[in-house]
């Protein structure tokens, strides 16, 4: 027998498939590298313009990116972007990490409505800002 919470669940499920995409959904539902990375080699917390706040924290070795976690207080899909964007750079070279921008992302999600493209920019430029943030601490070593 199915519950009213059940019936309203499915809507809400229905109406997701219809706007977003299977990856926006399941990195909005079950998103990775959630959390933050204790003594991390560069890191950058960003507020965009609808308010939502995303950190990204990241650690290099031998110069790839070996981790990369995020967390935001943000909506669904600010999720997915955070997760996405994690998950684009881990492995990566730093410089060209810092290649992956808004569109990046919204093509590893599969796009996104014109009304939610803003999170993509928000994870973006958190992510240059968390990797601008490890050259300064490079910089200041060698100083």
């Amino acid at each position: 027998m199915t519950s009213k919470f059940d019936e309203i669940e499915q809507q809400v499920m229905t109406e997701m498939r219809r706007i977003y995409s299977k990856k926006v959904i399941d990195n909005a539902m079950n998103p990775r590298n959630v959390g933050h990375i204790k003594n991390a080699d560069g890191c950058a917390r960003v507020t965009g313009s609808c308010g939502d706040t995303i950190e990204i924290s990241i650690k290099v070795k031998k110069g790839k990116l070996s981790d990369a976690k995020f967390w935001t207080d943000g909506c669904g899909t600010s999720i997915a972007c955070g997760s996405v964007a994690t998950e684009l750079i881990k492995d990566e070279n730093i410089t060209d990490a810092l290649r992956i921008d808004s569109e990046s992302i919204l093509n590893a999600l599969g796009g996104l409505p014109e009304s939610d493209m803003h999170c993509a920019v928000l994870a973006s430029d958190t992510l240059r800002a968390a990797i601008k943030d490890y050259f300064a601490g490079i910089s200041t070593k060698r100083k």
